[in-house]
């Protein structure tokens, strides 16, 4: 078994090739995994408007809630599946105020959902670790943006 090369490793030898031997490599990665695709996909098509990529990700958001069922086992894996979509492609932007806009606009969803996460401790967990990864999110961004966010969290 072969190990991985670092990254340091395949910077250097991408140096190297040429035009069309990257080409090949990024389409073979793309074909390789799901994951792979998307993230070339925002970085080809997304990432030059990322407040378009926001609404986008809003409008899945709001699509996804409306068909959640409101029975508590059902919701939480719902829920679960919502998020770990949203965790991945908040992770494809890179940028914490996507990560901050995407994950309070998620929990204002989940407090306006007609589900009642409060009677279920695995919901409300939930609903309350976001609410600290986005208090630690706004915590690394500039002073102007951190107002503007505190402000949008009083509302959570």
């Amino acid at each position: 078994m072969t190990t991985t090369a670092s990254l340091v490793q395949i910077k250097k030898e991408l140096k190297f090739l040429c035009e069309e031997d990257l080409f090949n490599l990024i389409i073979r990665l793309a074909k390789l995994k799901k994951d792979n695709k998307e993230l070339l996909s925002y970085l080809l098509f997304e990432a030059e408007n990322e407040f378009h990529y926001i609404e986008g990700i809003k409008r899945e958001l709001d699509s996804e809630f409306d068909s959640l069922n409101p029975g508590i086992y059902y919701a939480k894996k719902g829920l679960r599946k919502i998020l770990r979509n949203l965790k991945k492609q908040i992770k494809y932007s890179g940028k914490k105020e996507t990560e901050v806009e995407l994950l309070i606009y998620f929990c204002k969803k989940m407090k306006t959902s007609s589900i009642r996460f409060s009677s279920s401790t695995v919901l409300q967990n939930l609903y309350n670790n976001q609410i600290k990864s986005i208090e630690k999110a706004i915590s690394k961004l500039h002073e102007d943006l951190q107002f503007d966010f505190k402000g949008m969290m009083e509302e959570l």
